[in-house]
């Protein structure tokens, strides 16, 4: 009995042993087999949360290029600037945090949490920028309450400095933060959140030579968020830097005669098309639009009459009044219809059928010819002229100086005029031309529209001989280290093919407007040097202008002119928007801007600073000057 109890007590044994070897094994497998599932399938992904819980981003970003003026004088540069940026990985708490956020450095809501929320399909170690351009005490805030927001932290990014006022801001343009449409876009690869690009001006269109290539450090962190170590670090590279053809002097004294009123001024090279001044009135502040504009102001912007934010050099379309005149009166001589001896009675009318048009001077300015005509703005002589060319003749005059179609200058937005002609208006109303629509258009009025850079494009086409350049702003591009990358030259557009006698009768014509008794351009006139212009008026509405019309219906009030006569060398083209009369209103912007090429040149002396003498109120630069007689078509 004992031995076959021993037998069935073994055999017992033995299958416990067995059962228990089966679950050892299997949990076994088990291990092993959760081993390799956490180990081989799910390594990558483990890795990855391994290393967004460790490790953060931090992009460095490049300082833009500057942009100089011609002479190296220093028009935008850079300074330093706090962003305030999150990490998610570090957030436990969102909505609290974004509250705190949201409280303390005033910040909307809505575009809060949509960069939170747009920023989901990117690691939790890479920064997203939440502000931009911090004030003192937001960023003294921070520092003292940063345990307290955990996933907050600080960048240091250069954004733009200006000269005291702004400087040519229209054309430079300014920076903003690039957007998430921006960074989806093959233009910006490499560009990271926060990152500022330029939004216009120079500044959109250079922005792949001025941004740089931003650096950044991979840093790893403990829970906390303090800094262990630097995993890896690249150095941002500093972007090229723009040597504009622009003279800062010059720049800044046509800015200053220009004040406060609305309008442009141009300054051309003749013999290059290099742009010597480039100002639309009134400026803004571009430094604002670095960070988010208070609505306050741009409420003001939106609602000024005087639209600060246009830039009325590229996108200012005017009827050029009078100084169209120097067209028509080169197509009359180049046609044959009228000579230096050519002279039309003025009694202060020109009937067409059962219309009748007014010169200027109510009574009429007895008889003219084409060099009183021009001095004196006669709009009568003008009149017979253009009724005898026809639209057509005219426009091909015009056009040899590329007029109606953009300049090519290579910024954004550049309006073309227009010229019109009798196909033209049969394309667009699908009417016939009208005679009396001519006689409007040989004094630059009617469907007539230029820019005020087409204006100095023409001035300084008939100064030269008829040599059209492109207009110019970039004279070269550099890198850090003042090594010249690309550089550029004068480009001829065309040449008009108009004869020297033409030009040379028009210019007498012209000189006389600015240096003889009865000339309207009086007011532009300098002792030292010849000057040669003509004024203009154009009309807004068809009232006569007047002290008791409203701003908005006042005429525009225009101004273009050269010097040296006997050998030009700078070109000018004013407008001032409502200001009346060109003699009274544009000539003496252009006479600040002569006087400032020709003080540089050490033409004319500078005088001995005192108080209010080309200050920077913007508006004084001038010195008082005779009355010009009044002009207006």
């Amino acid at each position: 009995m004992t031995g076959k109890r021993f037998v069935k007590e073994a055999a017992k044994s033995e299958r416990n042993l067995f059962a228990l070897s089966l679950g050892v094994t299997g949990l076994f497998f088990i291990l092993i087999m959760r081993l390799w599932y956490l180990q081989i399938i799910k390594a990558e992904d483990y890795q990855n949360l391994s290393e967004n819980n460790r490790l953060r981003l931090v992009p460095v970003a490049a300082p833009r290029g500057t942009i100089l003026d011609r002479n190296g004088k220093l028009m935008i540069w850079n300074r330093p600037s706090f962003s305030v940026v999150l990490f998610k990985q570090d957030v436990k708490d969102k909505d609290l945090l974004l509250g705190q956020l949201i409280k303390y450095l005033e910040l909307d809501r809505r575009e809060l949490y949509e960069k939170w929320n747009k920023s989901r399909g990117r690691a939790k170690y890479y920064p997203i920028t939440v502000a931009s351009g911090i004030t003192q005490d937001q960023l003294e805030f921070l520092e003292e309450n940063r345990l307290n927001l955990p996933g907050v932290d600080l960048q240091m990014k250069p954004i733009r400095e200006y000269a005291e006022g702004g400087t040519a801001v229209h054309l430079a343009g300014y920076i903003g933060e690039i957007s998430e449409q921006d960074l989806a876009r093959e233009e910006f690869s490499g560009y990271n959140s926060g990152d500022y690009i330029g939004k216009n001006g120079l500044e959109r269109v250079w922005e792949r030579d001025l941004h740089g290539v931003d650096g950044g450090r991979l840093m790893e962190v403990d829970a906390r968020g303090r800094v262990l170590r630097t995993v890896t670090e690249t150095v941002p590279t500093i972007g090229n830097s723009l040597v504009l053809t622009l003279d800062k002097t010059i720049q800044e004294r046509a800015e200053q005669a220009l004040g406060a009123k609305a309008g442009a001024a141009v300054a051309l090279d003749v013999r290059t098309g290099e742009i010597l001044a480039f100002a639309s009135s009134p400026v803004f502040a571009p430094e604002l639009f670095s960070a988010r504009i208070p609505k306050k102001i741009w409420d003001g912007y939106l609602e000024d009459v005087r639209r600060p934010l246009i830039n009325k050099v590229l996108t200012g379309q005017y009827p050029p009044g009078s100084t169209f005149k120097i067209i028509t009166a080169l197509a009359g001589l180049e046609e044959g219809l009228i000579d230096e001896h050519t002279t039309v009675p003025c009694n202060g009318s020109y009937t067409v059928g059962n219309r009748t048009f007014h010169c200027w001077q109510r009574h009429g300015h007895g008889a003219v010819n084409l060099k009183m005509a021009l001095k004196q703005s006669c709009d009568v002589y003008f009149y017979h002229l253009a009724d005898r060319l026809g639209v057509d003749r005219i426009a091909k005059y015009a056009r040899k100086y590329r007029l109606g179609i953009p300049t090519g200058i290579g910024l954004e937005h550049e309006k073309p005029g227009l010229i019109p002609t009798t196909e033209w208006k049969e394309k667009k109303y699908k009417q016939k031309w009208a005679r009396g629509e001519t006689i409007s258009v040989g004094i630059g009025q009617g469907y007539v529209l230029m820019t005020p850079l087409q204006l100095a494009s023409m001035t300084a086409s008939v100064a030269n001989g008829g040599t059209v350049y492109r207009p110019y702003v970039v004279k070269k591009v550099v890198d850090q280290e003042g090594k010249v990358l690309r550089e550029f030259k004068p480009e001829v557009m065309g040449v008009a093919g108009i004869s020297e006698r033409s030009l040379a009768l028009v210019r007498s014509g012209l000189q006389a407007v600015v240096n003889e008794p009865g000339g309207t351009g009086g007011a532009s006139r300098l002792a030292e040097v010849m000057v040669a212009g003509k004024t203009g008026t154009s009309q807004v509405v068809k009232l006569r202008s007047g002290k008791g019309n409203p701003y908005q219906f006042r005429d525009h009030a225009l101004f273009v002119a050269f010097a040296p006569v006997e050998n030009p060398e700078i070109a000018v083209a004013v407008v001032v928007e409502h200001g009346e009369h060109g003699g009274s209103a544009a000539a003496p912007v252009a006479k600040a801007i002569f006087r400032a090429y020709f003080e540089g040149k050490g033409v004319i002396k500078k005088p001995v600073a005192r108080q209010g003498r080309y200050s920077s109120n913007r508006g004084g630069d001038v010195e008082p000057e005779e009355q010009s007689d009044s002009e207006g078509e």
